[in-house]
């Protein structure tokens, strides 16, 4: 079996992988040190891309246009950037055996690599229908979406169902973003999920009310408060209608399921300490495991903003802990020392012409500000969170760069709010005088 050793591994190819990658660069490498493993086919590239303007009818995003580190503001990392920066990029190549002791990774065609120092950046994995056994869920035309593999089949089936029905099963991120997105290709969508509203993780029920009506607007059919617990097919063995746990059966050419991840940790089962689903790590995402660093999706580590530890699943995260490990790495052979992670929680989304952001945490009493009437223009509104008379949390539709800068600052500042009423009143205000 072939054998090769580098002195740094970064073992996944998503986001976190391609942003590691960058900041060894930026840090200096001699050719041939650094090593990044991959299951898919293409260089590391912005994952979020492919629920937006990857399934857009026109002006869509494709690559090699959000290669990382473009999401991040940076350059795109071309497959060619890798080899000039004397990388090697190993793709399509999984790895089906991981022994953290003695330092090694075996691939499933039998090639041996072996690291002094592991970056895990495997990120997460789908759960799917057919992991429950839901009658059906292994029909031709029902889709996830992970990698571009994915986004390309769901793009011929768009083309090729034309006008036709779609079923999205899940209101998380992906159920909002690909009723969207699906809207958009001009089919007709039910969008299905269990919970009282849409983004319960995140959005309180008045958040929720706002896109939940603006969605209605727009054509797309919410259904709420049950699951899809069986699937029919034609006789070309393609999806046909979603039976719902109700009793009601939609008809279907196309279905989306988004109804959450798993961190792809069991290659390391046994070998690392595990917290809340991920691999523990410190503050410089070091696992329990001397030279092995874990990041993005699969990281639980500790939230020093909130005196907790987390594990956080978003593209944001992915980059900034990338980049934190590769600096502790650097700074570990140099004998200096970094600071600690202090990580703000941020996500966002974007769909239709809607855009909002979130900082901070979302616990405590909530003030809404703004308008949020579905039918009005500009949709412009937000939330605030409050714990312990404190501004922990604040959230905003269609906020212009300074006024998303203004919330990321009270997140991070946590200033205290005299009064609800008055914190309601004030909106943005409040936000821009901090």
């Amino acid at each position: 079996m072939a054998e090769k050793h580098f002195k740094y591994v970064i073992l996944g190819g998503g986001v976190s992988a391609g942003y590691a990658a960058r900041e060894f660069s930026k840090h200096g490498l001699q050719p041939g040190e650094l090593a990044l493993i991959s299951k898919e086919a293409v260089a590391p590239y912005e994952r979020p891309a492919l629920s937006k303007a990857y399934l857009f009818p026109e002006g869509t995003a494709r690559l090699p246009g959000f290669h990382c580190c473009v999401g991040g503001g940076g350059e795109r990392l071309l497959p060619e950037w890798y080899s000039e920066k004397g990388i090697e990029l190993v793709l399509s190549t999984e790895i089906v055996k991981a022994d953290l002791f003695s330092k090694s990774l075996t691939s499933a065609a039998g090639e041996i690599f072996k690291f002094d120092n592991l970056i895990i950046a495997t990120g997460s994995t789908v759960i799917k229908l057919t992991d429950f056994g839901v009658k059906g869920a292994d029909a031709k035309n029902i889709f996830y979406l992970r990698e571009i593999d994915d986004a390309d089949k769901l793009v011929e089936v768009i083309k090729a169902k034309k006008n036709g029905k779609a079923v999205v099963v899940g209101g998380g991120y992906i159920g909002l973003e690909l009723s969207a997105a699906l809207k958009i290709n001009d089919l007709d969508v039910n969008m299905v999920y269990p919970e009282p509203w849409c983004m319960p993780r995140l959005f309180t029920a008045d958040i929720a009310k706002f896109y939940e009506g603006y969605y209605t607007n727009k054509g797309i059919n919410i259904i709420k408060g049950t699951v899809a617990v069986g699937f029919g097919s034609n006789d070309n063995g393609e999806v046909k209608e979603v039976h719902l746990k109700d009793g009601r059966v939609l008809e279907a050419d196309i279905v989306v399921v988004g109804v959450g991840g798993r961190p792809l940790t069991t290659l390391f089962k046994g070998q690392v300490d595990e917290e809340k689903g991920g691999i523990k790590t410190d503050a410089f995402f070091k696992t329990s495991v001397p030279d092995v660093y874990a990041v993005g999706d699969v990281a639980t580590f500790p939230m020093k903003l909130y005196g907790d530890i987390r594990r956080v699943e978003h593209v944001d995260h992915a980059r900034k802990s990338a980049e934190q490990a590769v600096k502790a790495i650097k700074a570990s052979e140099e004998g200096k020392s970094i600071e600690e992670y202090d990580y703000l929680p941020y996500f966002y989304s974007r769909s239709f012409d809607l855009s909002w952001q979130f900082y901070g945490d979302n616990v405590g009493e909530t003030v809404v500000f703004g308008d949020n009437d579905p039918a009005s223009s500009p949709h412009k509104f937000g939330t605030y969170w409050v714990k312990d008379g404190k501004v922990i949390g604040a959230f905003l539709e269609s906020g212009t760069p300074e006024e998303n800068k203004a919330i990321a600052k009270v997140a991070r500042v946590q200033p205290a709010a005299e009064s609800l009423n008055q914190l309601s009143k004030e909106g943005l205000g409040f936000a821009s005088k901090i």
